[in-house]
């Protein structure tokens, strides 16, 4: 401490939800030289569930998300109107809260900053309740919010966590379940069974619009909880977002070659352009930042990790150009039905945003699911940057 309303420190993480916290995790256990500073006004990690499967994070990464897995399944399903299918793939979910614990356990007393940074800059922020933060490097890890400067579909969902009575039957995630009826776009249900009587029900919507109108959807969800038979008792949890799906968009817009504040996870632009799924993305650059934060160019550094990653989700966006231009709403549902009788190396490889070339030509193989002059004519205008 300098001064009354003065601090300083090494890494200040801006921002504490699945990038930020990570972030904090990994700079902790492998860095503990450093002093690092989380700034985060609501509890860390918030009110999330996130999923993964095993495939989506590399062997030597998999110690930083390890501690904070609270349920796992050995496969899971999906289930479309014309194919149903079993995977049998590892699939992993943690909560909030774990992360929440982990990064209390690692950082010193005081060291989280229940705050809100009115101002972000390279070395330093300055905090809504008054004072100023300085640090060798600021990590702002703040989410996105909006994109302005991108053309975006949305994925947007309300989760509820139900009690049932007597049990509700289900014994491995489902993904997709698409057989509900399709509104606002392609719709579908997962389903995550925490124990014999909690299961997790989100409603999503692939929409192209950004509009959620959560009480409609808990509706929905208890209607299908209704068509299942589920006597739903209580509900202990409940999150809702809206996620960007990308069709088209220039990083150095997103991201301009002047802001030279470090950025990380999805206000990075470090997510999935189809799935919006970030924590692949989140576990990779946290486990490379204490290698990197010795290093005065660290945000030149961020930027072209992030510029790389952008680029190599090139035909994903495409993809999504073809889900949101060509196909009509009420049967965008069979891209995704397609996509599921495919082989289980690609689908887990899609997942992870590591499609080969081999992946691509083979999605792009066959008759198309969409209407083939909105496919070529949604092709011809979309921006390949």
């Amino acid at each position: 401490m300098v001064g009354p309303n003065i601090d300083k420190c090494d890494i200040a993480i801006v921002g504490g939800g699945l990038a930020g916290g990570l972030a904090a995790l990994a700079l902790a256990a492998k860095r503990p030289d450093l002093d690092i500073r989380l700034i985060e006004p609501g509890p860390v990690g918030g009110n999330h569930i996130w999923s993964f499967f095993d495939s989506d994070i590399a062997k030597k990464d998999r110690w930083l998300v390890a501690p904070l897995v609270r349920h796992h399944w050995p496969r899971y399903d999906v289930r479309f109107p014309a194919h149903a299918r079993t995977l049998h793939m590892g699939y992993k979910s943690i909560t909030g809260e774990a992360l929440a614990e982990a990064v209390a356990a690692a950082l010193p007393d005081g060291h989280i900053i229940a705050d809100r940074a009115k101002h972000v800059a390279p070395d330093h922020l300055l905090l809504a309740r008054g004072g100023r933060l300085s640090a060798k490097h600021v990590l702002d890890a703040r989410g996105a919010g909006k994109f302005p400067t991108l053309d975006c579909g949305w994925q947007k969902f309300v989760g509820q966590a139900l009690t049932v009575k007597g049990g509700h039957g289900v014994e491995q995630p489902v993904v997709m379940d698409a057989t509900v009826e399709q509104l606002d776009g392609y719709r579908f249900v997962y389903l995550l069974p925490f124990d014999a009587e909690t299961l997790f029900v989100e409603d999503t919507y692939y929409s192209d619009d950004a509009d959620l109108d959560e009480m409609v959807v808990r509706e929905r969800i208890a209607a299908y909880a209704a068509a299942q038979g589920w006597q739903v008792t209580a509900t202990m949890r409940e999150e809702s977002g809206v996620l960007p799906v990308v069709i088209a968009g220039d990083f150095d817009r997103l991201w301009p070659e002047s802001d030279r504040t470090s950025r990380i996870g999805v206000r990075a632009g470090m997510f999935h352009a189809t799935t919006g799924y970030s924590l692949p993305h989140a576990v990779r650059t946290a486990a490379a930042l204490p290698a990197l934060v010795g290093r005065a160019d660290l945000p030149a550094l961020l930027r072209a990790r992030a510029q790389s990653a952008w680029r190599r989700q090139r035909f994903y966006r495409m993809l999504d150009a073809m889900l949101f231009r060509a196909a009509d709403p009420d049967r965008r549902y069979r891209i995704f039905e397609r996509f599921y009788r495919l082989s289980p190396r690609l689908v887990a490889r899609f997942y992870a945003g590591r499609s080969t070339a081999a992946d691509r030509l083979r999605l792009l193989a066959g008759k198309p699911p969409v209407p083939v002059g909105r496919a070529l004519s949604a092709l011809a205008k979309l921006d390949w940057k």
